[in-house]
């Protein structure tokens, strides 16, 4: 059985004390004894308050995104190492609004996702086709692509430890949602293409989160296809008892 694993990716929100309390609140409501992995990826400015707000507890503590370069001239930019140092457990790599605003590429996020791994943190990548791309019946082609390019670096060995995270262009933060129909389908297609890259027994271990307008109403429906293993989460992390209602349903 895969684990669930329902992440929070704050984006560019939140500041320094509202970030800390909604990180205690997070904290603070997950059961124990719960069997789901939960994370949280503040901005990077405000890793450190929220790692120790969260230190000691179920959560873990993740970055939105790094460079793939040991210390060096790299303007405001941030690495594994000081990540590491940060205490962060996974980082989001290749996510659309990379992609889309900052011009990220399937290599860059390969090279990032080797460093990553080198460095031992659990890289979330990112796929997911355009509303232009799906209308084109290009969804499959599109996700393959990214994830051929993306994941060029690692071994069967090394797979399992990589979490994919499929998110609709589309869907996020657009309150439109992927039928669990629609999602399973590609989520079904991303863990066969894995398989046919590195082998069913390696495909089988990966999780594979779904990410577009996830909400506590619509999180069992999706979290309960075969293939969906979470919820790469974004407007309803912001929000304690949102997020706790999709930890729940998990």
């Amino acid at each position: 059985m895969r684990k669930p694993f329902i992440c929070g990716n704050w984006k560019m929100n939140t500041r320094g004390e509202c970030g800390v309390a909604l990180a205690k609140a997070v904290a603070a409501g997950i059961p124990a004894g719960s069997e789901v992995e939960v994370g949280v990826c503040p901005p990077a400015c405000y890793l450190g308050g929220v790692g120790a707000a969260v230190a000691g507890s179920a959560v873990g503590l993740g970055a939105q995104n790094m460079l793939a370069e040991a210390d060096g001239a790299f303007t405001g930019e941030i690495n594994p190492a000081m990540l590491n140092d940060l205490g962060c457990r996974y980082v989001i790599l290749g996510h659309s609004e990379r992609r889309q605003f900052f011009g990220e590429t399937n290599e860059g996020v390969s090279k990032k996702t080797d460093a990553a791994l080198a460095a031992g943190l659990v890289p979330i990548v990112c796929v997911g086709e355009t509303l232009e791309q799906r209308e084109g019946n290009q969804t499959e082609a599109v996700v393959a692509e990214q994830i051929a390019g993306s994941l060029a670096g690692i071994s069967a060995e090394q797979l399992p430890t990589v979490v994919i995270a499929y998110e609709p262009v589309w869907a996020i933060g657009t309150g439109k949602v992927a039928s669990p129909e629609q999602a399973e389908a590609v989520h079904a297609h991303i863990r066969k293409l894995l398989s046919d890259k590195f082998g069913s027994e390696a495909a089988e271990k990966v999780r594979i989160q779904y990410g577009g307008s996830v909400k506590p109403g619509n999180a069992a429906e999706l979290l309960g296809q075969p293939n969906i293993d979470g919820a790469l989460v974004g407007g309803a992390s912001l929000k304690a008892e949102d997020f706790l209602g999709i930890i729940a349903a998990a």
